[in-house]
This record gives C-alpha cells, structure tokens and sequence, in this order.
C-alpha cells in the first residue's frame, strides 16, 4: 500500500512538471502571435500562476490582479515624476513592495515588478506599452487558470493514505491487546505514535487539497475523517499512558485485552462501531459483577483497566459520531 502511494506521488510530480512546461509555451507562443514585447515574460508569469489547487490559483491570481493595477499607477508617478532612471525605479520598489506587505500580496511582488521593468527599459508609459503588458498578464494568468482548471479530487489516493494511517491505528491497537498482559513493560515504547502521526499528517494534507480542487462543493467528508483519526490518536496516547502505568495483571486484564483485540480486527472505514460500543458495555457490566479489590495495588490497577476501557469507549464514540453526521 504504501508503494502504490508513492507512485501516485511519482506520478502526480510528473505530470505537475508536464502541466508547468506546457502552459508556459503556450503562454509564449499565444503573446508572440498576438505581437507582444517580452513574450517569455508571459511563459514566466504562467509558471508563477500555477499552484497546488483550484481555490489557491485563483486566490493567488485575484491578489496578483489588484497588486498589477497599483504597480501601474505607483509607477506611473514614480516615472514620470521622477523620470525613468534606476533610482525612480527603486522608489517605486519600496512603495510597492511595502504595499504589499500591507495588503497581503507578498507573491505578486517579483512577478508584478518584472513587468514593471519593462517601462523602465522603454522608456515610457504610453498606452502601447501599458496594453503590451496588460496583455502578458491576462496571458500568463489566464493560461495558469485554464490548465489548472484540470485539477480534480484524487479520491483514490485519500485512501490509500487513509488506509496507511488506520493500519497504522490498527498496529497500536494489537501491541496495546498484547502489553496489557505482559507484567514488565519496561520495553513497550511510544515510538509506532511517531509513524502513525506521520501519516496521519499526510492523510490530512491530501484531504485538504482534494477540498481546495472543489470550488462548488462545501464536501467536507475527507477532512472529517481525517480529523476523526486525529481525535482519536490523542485517545490512543493516553491509552498508552495508562497501560504503562499498570504494576501487575489483575484477572480482568484479559477481558480488556481481548475487547481491544476486537476492535482492532473491526477496525476499518465502514464499521458503524454500533457492535463494538455494545460489546463494550458489556465488559463494563461483568466487570461491576467481579469481586471487589483485596489491596491497595489491586485497587489502583483495577482503577486504570477501568480508565482504559473509558479511554476505549471514548475512541469508539469518536467514530459514531463521524458515520451519524457522514
């Protein structure tokens, strides 16, 4: 599973380059069929178009829109107050870039500014000049827009990467069934929660950008699943917590051993956890019929077996609580 998630990644690198190269051409081409000076500049301003998703290319083209219109004008003044020469050129630099700063248009900065230059080079700001790169910008922009128009939820590879998490979830949930009864965990470590949040981090950033590739849809579902699985590795942590804490193996340890091990087994994307979360409270109930603790050390262990189960009723409500509102 986790190759056929990185030829995905292999694959989707390989077309993201194809896609970049492509479209400048064609932002090339289109400006020198149209007879616009600085033609590669609209190639350039296609290259720095193209973002990672839908929302994020025409957010970034929207601030990039804006920043064009007040560097014409910043410009304006600069050059012909200041005539065209190197240092209105640096007034006009600080008075941009500073606006940008202000306003949130940091990426349009140097992309803007190349344009800008080409007034600098011309010598003037007649509206030959002013059209000439207006149009390399719509060009370049609008090409950027187009090609990345293409971008669509890759679903498939979500779940691959939501599955590498849950069998990652499914790995802590055995260990846990398997250390519960073993009296010295002095070797059981934390060290699977570092994998496990690794590719749940993955999981998450795929989710998100499959929500960024959607601009009608308000479709939520993957982000939810995958915050889902968040919520309940911070449970799975304190799961541990307490398994450590444990100083012997009272006789109810095995039937908290065992209802760990079922979940673990069920544990997959579909399962609604109605079962589960039954057959938790009935552990719950035969464990109120046990006899009460003989000593101290009994006690404080029979405390946490019944923490854990808490801690594993909480995990499972997590998941109810996704399948109701999905």
């Amino acid at each position: 599973m986790q190759k056929e998630a990185d030829r995905q990644k292999n694959r989707h690198h390989i077309f993201k380059g194809l896609k970049i190269t492509a479209a400048s051409l064609l932002s090339i081409v289109a400006a020198k069929e149209l007879g616009l000076l600085y033609a590669p500049t609209a190639g350039i301003i296609t290259i720095l178009s193209i973002q990672n998703t839908k929302r994020s290319t025409l957010n970034t083209a929207a601030k990039r829109s804006m920043a064009f219109a007040a560097a014409v004008l910043l410009a304006w003044f600069c050059f012909e107050g200041l005539g065209y020469t190197v240092f209105s050129f640096g007034v006009y630099l600080f008075l941009f870039s500073t606006l940008c700063f202000v306003c949130g248009w940091v990426e349009a900065v140097a992309m803007v500014s190349v344009l800008i230059t080409h007034f600098l080079i011309e010598e003037n700001m007649d509206w030959q000049i002013l059209i000439n790169e207006a149009g390399l910008f719509v060009i370049g922009t609008g090409t950027g827009i187009i090609f990345n128009s293409a971008l669509r939820r890759r679903e498939k590879e979500f779940h691959i990467l939501a599955d590498l998490t849950d069998n990652e979830i499914k790995g802590v949930l055995k260990r846990m069934s398997q250390w519960l009864l073993v009296e010295d965990k002095s070797d059981y470590s934390d060290q699977c929660f570092a994998e496990l949040e690794k590719k749940a981090d993955t999981a998450k950033k795929k989710a998100y950008e499959n929500w960024e590739n959607t601009l009608f849809s308000s479709d939520y579902r993957e982000i939810d699943y995958i915050e889902m699985r968040e919520r309940q590795i911070t449970v799975l942590k304190h799961m541990y917590n307490s398994i450590k804490m444990l100083k012997g193996i009272p006789v109810q340890t095995e039937k908290v051993a065992r209802i760990i091990a079922t979940v673990e087994r069920d544990y997959h994307k579909g399962n609604p956890v109605d079962n589960l979360i039954y057959e938790l409270e009935q552990v719950f109930e035969d464990m109120k019929k046990e006899r009460l603790p003989q000593n101290r050390e009994e006690f404080e262990d029979r405390a946490v077996l019944y923490y854990i189960m808490k801690q594993l009723d909480e995990l499972l409500r997590y998941k109810q609580q996704f399948m109701k509102r999905n």
